[in-house]
């Protein structure tokens, strides 16, 4: 799935106006107002600046500016099932939870990345968590969901609207997950238990962009041309899709409501599949 210049556009204007939607909310929230289980508003923006200063390392190639002495190895070592631990990890060892101090912060460092960005361009190659390959522009893509899905959080714990755009929400899908598929994921998605036998073809489609077949051959997921039958078809609004994927939105409401849909020869093989093609705890 090469990039074209309207996505390279997009995600490079989505990212600030983002941004700025989430600066403004946050003003309205209690610092220590709890938007998740566990992370209250403060800690949700710790969270994200956090994961704007490891971007900013990555397109720079240097290392993170933050006081986490373990990030490093974290980072190396890392996969699906871990990352909560490096983030709680991050959450300890970077203790900066003033509302004003985290927002310029993540203003300054967003600001950075993608002017380092617009030099490197969209197909540059960084390496990411647990040795994945990703495109910059996956890395943006990345950036944006998470200013989204954290946003929606904050906007829930105010009961108050936020509003992901689906075309965002596809850069995700397309240059994140399935970007990282096609660079190599190295050790991210590995995890412990017998290897399922055969082949599982699995096509999504939204309508943003073309069809991708992800088949799962000996516990590695690659991405192949497009499968005319596949076992499983998933057709999704790509908003509510990363809402399920990250665990917002049930995934039976998801269905009932028509905005995920899976079909296919075999639909019952997918969760077999997202066994390994599975999303962070």
């Amino acid at each position: 799935m090469s990039v074209t210049p309207h996505q390279w556009h997009r995600v490079r204007n989505s990212v600030p106006a983002v941004l700025g939607r989430l600066l403004d909310l946050v003003e309205k929230a209690p610092t220590d107002r709890l938007v998740t289980a566990r992370w209250s508003a403060a800690d949700t923006m710790a969270h994200l600046a956090g994961a704007a200063a490891m971007g900013l390392a990555l397109v720079r190639n240097t290392p993170p500016d933050l006081p986490v002495p373990a990030l490093l190895t974290l980072r190396e070592d890392i996969t699906v099932d871990t990352i909560s631990l490096m983030n709680a990890q991050v959450l300890r060892d970077y203790t900066e939870r003033r509302m004003p101090v985290l927002a310029a912060r993540l203003r300054t460092d967003v600001e950075e990345i993608l002017r380092v960005a617009e030099g490197t361009g969209p197909e540059h190659e960084v390496s990411w968590l647990g040795g994945a390959r990703l495109p910059v522009i996956g890395l943006l893509a990345h950036l944006l969901n998470e200013m989204n899905i954290h946003a929606w959080d904050i906007a829930r714990a105010l009961r108050v609207p936020w509003v992901i755009d689906p075309a965002d929400a596809a850069l995700f899908v397309d240059h994140f997950l399935v970007g990282m598929t096609r660079h190599g994921y190295g050790r991210l998605l590995d995890r412990d238990g017998p290897v399922h036998p055969g082949r599982i073809s699995v096509t999504i489609r939204h309508m943003f962009g073309p069809e991708v077949t992800l088949a799962l051959v000996a516990g590695r997921v690659t991405v192949e041309t497009p499968d005319p039958r596949p076992d499983v078809r998933i057709a999704f609004d790509p908003t509510v899709f990363t809402l399920v994927l990250f665990g917002r939105v049930h995934r039976f409401r998801a269905m009932l409501t028509r905005k995920v849909s899976v079909s296919g020869r075999r639909p019952w093989l997918l969760p077999v599949f997202m066994r390994t093609m599975r999303p962070p705890p």
